[in-house]
């Protein structure tokens, strides 16, 4: 916002994590949203993710190009409806790429092209408990591009789900990269502030996209 007391900047939170304020411009976060809707109608749509000790994600989740469930990927939606997940597209790809280059350097950009993305869509009751994405078989820098709603990102170390971790404001449009010796960094999301969105998107609730590469 440009009346804030101190501008937001770009801050590098732990080694090979960095946080790009307003990455996305206001026509890239709509045409994006405008995907990300098509994405999540069935089939293999939007679906509530539960665990194997029968808890539920209160975020709910839709995938591109591999299938994600509690912990391994399918091509096809294992625990939703059963349909074949839906094709990752290159422009999604390339978006992921760019945002790498911008964040981390050109030399971070992985040799494997971009073949996942898991699109998480928080209302505002919605949490994400601290995890790692642990269950690629590459070690690329994983991309996270926010939209709708402002949360409370939390991003921690490698070694537990506890402190040291730096409390990170994401906000509609911001970019989060994160690889190298934080890319099994323990992360999560306990706060998502609603009515916070900007007003032209037209989203209530925030949309978290995700990208990885799968090496699969």
């Amino acid at each position: 916002m440009e009346d804030e007391l101190f501008p937001r900047e770009r801050a590098e939170v732990a080694p090979g994590a960095v946080h790009v304020v307003d990455w996305l411009d206001a026509e890239e976060q709509r045409a994006l949203l405008a995907a990300c809707r098509d994405w999540a109608r069935p089939p293999a749509g939007l679906r509530t993710v539960r665990t194997p000790g029968g808890g539920t994600m209160t975020a709910r989740q839709v995938c591109l190009g591999w299938h994600w469930y509690p912990y391994a990927y399918a091509r096809t939606a294992v625990d939703g409806d059963g349909s074949p997940v839906k094709p990752f597209p290159d422009w999604l790809g390339a978006l992921g790429r760019r945002a790498v280059a911008d964040a981390l350097g050109p030399d971070a950009v992985p040799a494997a092209p971009y073949d996942i993305a898991l699109i998480n869509f928080y209302d505002g009751d919605a949490r994400m408990g601290m995890h790692r994405d642990a269950d690629e078989k590459a070690d690329a820098p994983v991309v996270s591009l926010s939209l709708g709603d402002t949360c409370v990102f939390r991003f921690g170390n490698t070694g537990t789900r506890t402190k040291p971790y730096t409390d990170v404001e994401l906000r509609s449009g911001d970019l989060f990269v994160f690889g190298g010796p934080s890319r099994l960094a323990y992360h999560g999301v306990p706060r998502v502030r609603p009515g916070t969105a900007p007003a032209g998107l037209g989203l209530a609730g925030r949309l978290n996209i995700t990208l990885r590469v799968s090496g699969l």
